[in-house]
């Protein structure tokens, strides 16, 4: 079984010049918690997370270690300037994906080694799905259970 015969070839995404707070929008109505990020041609160029939103908020290592008392309950007011942030500036660049002839079991086992739930997946860079550990258990389920 390859992955091209799991995936969820229905992928919300979202471009590099979005605002956070329009993806933040997407996020809170559809449930998600994340996004992969494409150019006008559907190259996956980034993934975006709630994690990647809020950390953009945190103040850096060297701030909170400094003898300044950082004021942590002040911090959701940086909030509203981070939604006017472009989603190019915070996103995770460096993304993993895998590719839609890849067997389900080696994309389980790369979710697993980096402890994804979800990862897109690209056939020449293009973003054509995303699969999900829950997509491979029910489909190998689904195999033992009709063999």
């Amino acid at each position: 079984m390859r992955v091209e015969d799991i995936m969820s070839t229905t992928v919300k995404t979202v471009g590099p010049n979005d605002l956070v707070k329009d993806v933040a929008i997407l996020m809170v109505m559809d449930h998600i918690s994340g996004a992969p990020v494409v150019d006008d041609d559907n190259n996956l160029v980034g993934i975006i997370s709630e994690k990647d939103i809020l950390q953009h908020m945190f103040p850096e290592l060297d701030e909170i270690m400094s003898d300044t008392h950082f004021d942590f309950e002040n911090m959701e007011h940086n909030y509203k300037t981070t939604m006017e942030v472009k989603i190019g500036d915070i996103m995770t660049k460096s993304v993993a994906s895998i590719d839609l002839n890849m067997p389900c079991l080696k994309a389980a086992s790369t979710m697993w080694l980096r402890k994804f739930r979800r990862i897109p997946v690209t056939h020449k860079n293009k973003l054509v799905g995303i699969v999900s550990i829950g997509d491979v258990h029910r489909a190998i389920f689904k195999s033992c259970m009709s063999g």
